[in-house]
């Protein structure tokens, strides 16, 4: 299975359109949230993705809720909005959990605290593809000095071992890839990056 997997195009509609042409060579779309700006853009946003017609995996990033997420994709077809959920598509299983976490300080931020976050990840499948916007703590979130990531990630990841994690959020750190025993981190990035599972 292809995946076409992206993060952070904060209502950037060219490279949507980019990523739209890209997907014909994918099995399935996965985006790792932040669509929009701000809460702004989002509906634009989706209705550019909306002409992918293979299976989209979405979580919301800290930029929309996924309440707002749903509601912009309700009239795409192939989009599966995950947040705390499980879905399988051809024999793969992928868990998406969305929003910043742990919170941002931005009073228009969509985020979970550590604890909520946890709750959510404790029905993660061990061994699916696990999607979530923000980095676990430690890896891909260095910013100014800090790490900026989750914890109930970073512990998620070592109890479930998924076959493969995919984040975005920290824009410093888009395109680079870390290693949580054997599992493979990603930070995506909104120009799209092809993954074979």
């Amino acid at each position: 299975m292809r995946l076409l997997a992206f993060s952070d195009i904060h209502r950037d509609r060219n490279r949507a359109e980019h990523l739209v042409e890209r997907a014909r060579e994918a099995d399935v779309l996965v985006g790792a949230g932040d669509y929009a700006t701000m809460r702004v853009g989002l509906e634009s946003t989706i209705e550019v993705l909306s002409a992918i017609t293979v299976p989209a995996v979405l979580v919301p990033g800290n930029a929309e809720s996924d309440t707002e997420l749903c509601r912009a994709c309700a009239s795409w077809p192939a989009a599966h909005v995950l947040h705390g959920e499980a879905l399988e598509l051809a024999g793969a299983q992928f868990f998406g959990l969305g929003g910043g976490v742990p919170p941002t300080p931005f009073p228009w931020s969509f985020d979970l605290s550590e604890e909520e976050a946890a709750a959510k990840l404790d029905s993660c499948p061990e061994g699916a593809v696990l999607v979530v916007h923000s980095p676990p703590k430690g890896h891909l979130d260095k910013v100014r000095g800090r790490n900026l990531g989750s914890r109930a990630i970073l512990e998620a990841i070592e109890r479930k071992r998924p076959t493969l994690v995919l984040c975005g959020h920290v824009h410093q750190r888009w395109g680079e890839e870390a290693e949580i025993g054997t599992t493979p981190v990603v930070n995506v990035g909104p120009e799209g990056r092809f993954f074979d599972i």
